[in-house]
């Protein structure tokens, strides 16, 4: 289970525009976004992808870089990047399950043909957003089980407004006894 103010795991993947993405290598000026989204196949991670699409430059003015990354294949990323519209978030894919697992996001198995006519993958994650301090430590995080209910990421930006205003620390951070 990740906490914040720990260590994020490792996370290196192929990006359809901008060559690979190694979170050890990302260099924000106060933040990472990750949002980790189902694949091409669900109707709900288009909407929300359009959302951050629209608002990546306000988390860029905020010193914020953002990407989505799934564990589809090279062309199912590209029709989500058409789809969305995609020109100023970077796409990632190729998520490998067993990383996937190591971010504490869950597991699907596939139901065949969602509500818009394609075909689930065998296995994919379900969602999970993360905001990652400079050094990789995990600032905010939130992995769902389900595709429904995602952080809002106007709200989003509202709480990254107040923590650079107020120095405000990650919260959740306690793991010792109880």
């Amino acid at each position: 289970m990740l906490f914040p103010r720990q260590t994020a795991p490792a996370l290196v993947v192929d990006t359809l525009n901008h060559g690979s993405f190694d979170l050890s290598s990302e260099v924000p000026e106060r933040m990472t976004l990750i949002c980790f989204y189902r694949g091409l196949h669900c109707p709900i991670c288009a909407a929300y992808l359009k959302e951050l699409e629209r608002l990546t430059p306000e988390f860029a003015e905020r010193g914020v870089t953002t990407i989505a990354i799934s564990s589809d294949s090279e062309p199912r990323a590209r029709e989500m990047q058409k789809k969305t519209a995609a020109n100023n978030l970077r796409i990632g894919y190729g998520l490998p399950l067993t990383e996937a697992r190591k971010w504490g996001l869950y597991i699907s198995t596939s139901r065949g043909k969602t509500s818009i006519g394609i075909d689930e993958p065998e296995m994919f994650s379900e969602p999970g957003l993360f905001l990652l301090r400079p050094d990789r430590t995990i600032y905010y995080l939130s992995v769902q089980s389900m595709p429904f209910v995602r952080p809002n990421f106007k709200e989003l930006l509202q709480a990254v407004d107040f923590a650079i205003e107020r120095d405000y620390p990650a919260r959740g951070e306690y793991v010792g006894p109880l």
